[in-house]
């Protein structure tokens, strides 16, 4: 069945079975560029960077679209925002950045982990946000 986003829920539950290129990355299958790393989440470079800085803030936990959260998952989303803000800092952006969740394929979600996109370096308006 396709939900409102476009999006085949089986193709969600298969990519939720097997690991994604996310948690491969965090079990050191996959390289990438790791700026930060704890128990809940990691942050790595994009590497289809849509801005000088696109980094990917993902949690541990495989989550397949934010809309696939619960409550159970409040304490996980609040650090995902919470570590955003220090990254942000850390990376010296913290005054102006944008943060993106793509839910859905039609909103343009490639990878079903979620995960935040901080994307900076670059000036950003309101009338960009549906592009």
């Amino acid at each position: 069945m396709v939900d409102e986003s476009g999006v085949n829920e089986a193709e969600i539950n298969e990519s939720a079975s097997e690991p994604s290129i996310f948690t491969k990355i965090m079990q050191g299958d996959v390289p990438a560029d790791i700026l930060y790393q704890d128990d809940d989440c990691i942050c790595i470079r994009d590497i289809a960077p849509k801005a000088p800085t696109h980094l990917l803030l993902i949690p541990r936990r495989q989550i397949p679209r934010l809309a696939d959260a619960s409550d159970a998952d409040k304490a996980l989303l609040g650090h995902l925002m919470l570590k955003v803000g220090d990254i942000a800092r850390q990376v010296g952006v913290d005054e102006a950045f944008r943060v993106v969740i793509n839910n859905g394929a039609n909103a343009g979600q490639t990878v079903f982990h979620l995960h935040l996109h901080l994307l900076a370096g670059k000036f950003f308006d309101e009338s960009t946000l549906g592009l």
